[in-house]
């Protein structure tokens, strides 16, 4: 079995297909797009794409992503997201003059630079490719942020750990695959729906899905691209019942201008 992410061994993307999956092999991608390239021309059977920070918000090309290649959302797992700081061996924090990382990472750890205004902070294209160039390289003086699994991957020494500013920071990543699994025990999906641009048609629609019985985990909007002012909803519904799910999506399939279902599956809080 094949799993692409975005990023390489010991990046976050790498964690939670460990925690997900019991074995695979790796396809390591460069970028989202190629990501999901890899699961719709069948090189991979599953991806694992971030589509969420609690801190930084959604991400949303990547719902862009999924709409655009007809991907099928059929899991998720958030992860808590530990920064920690780590270079090679025999070195303090006050040896280092660089740290090199994912921009996000370095914008969620800056109150703990701004203690140590001698280190330059050099964005890259992801967290554990800073770890991995410092190993290889064998550079003395740059330290990088990353993933503890990095740590042990490139045999980086932590100097720090835990140095994000807020403790609590989670990541929602979704597992992807090319077609939607047959199964008939879920609780949770992903919905896309256009309305027509009128005053109270997104209410009605949240009204209905309470009636339904089902809960609104998520709301976000994108423009429409081909038509300006008008835009597509991506909403994520949890629900105990799926005969009152069903029943929901026939009445926004009538109430919709365009509707698709992206993904659905079972969710297990974690």
């Amino acid at each position: 079995m094949k799993v692409s992410i975005q990023g390489i061994r010991g990046s976050f993307h790498h964690m939670v297909a460990n925690h997900y999956f019991d074995s695979f092999e790796l396809n390591e991608c460069s970028t989202f797009e190629s990501l999901v390239k890899s699961v719709v021309d069948n090189d991979s059977e599953y991806g694992i794409m971030a589509i969420e920070n609690s801190i930084a918000g959604s991400i949303l090309p990547n719902y862009a992503l999924i709409d655009e290649y007809n991907l099928s959302i059929t899991g998720e797992y958030s992860l808590n997201i530990d920064h920690n700081l780590m270079c090679l061996p025999n070195q303090k924090i006050n040896d280092i003059q660089e740290v090199h990382s994912h921009p996000m990472a370095l914008l969620q750890c800056s109150k703990f630079f701004s203690n140590y205004p001698h280190i330059k902070l050099i964005e890259s294209e992801d967290t554990a490719l800073g770890a991995k160039n410092i190993a290889d390289k064998k550079i003395m003086g740059v330290a990088a942020i990353a993933s503890i699994d990095a740590s042990k991957i490139y045999n980086l020494t932590i100097l720090e750990s835990s140095i994000q500013t807020i403790k609590n920071n989670k990541t929602r990543f979704v597992v992807l695959e090319k077609n939607q699994k047959n199964i008939i025990d879920y609780n949770k999906a992903a919905l896309k729906f256009i309305l027509d641009h009128k005053r109270g048609s997104l209410a009605t629609v949240l009204n209905m899905m309470s009636d339904c019985s089902l809960n609104l985990t998520k709301i976000q909007s994108l423009p429409v691209i081909q038509i300006p002012g008008k835009y597509a909803f991506f909403v994520d519904i949890t629900f105990s019942s799926i005969e009152s799910y069903q029943k929901a999506v026939k009445i926004i399939e009538l109430m919709a201008q365009e509707f698709k279902i992206l993904g659905e599956y079972k969710y297990q809080k974690i």
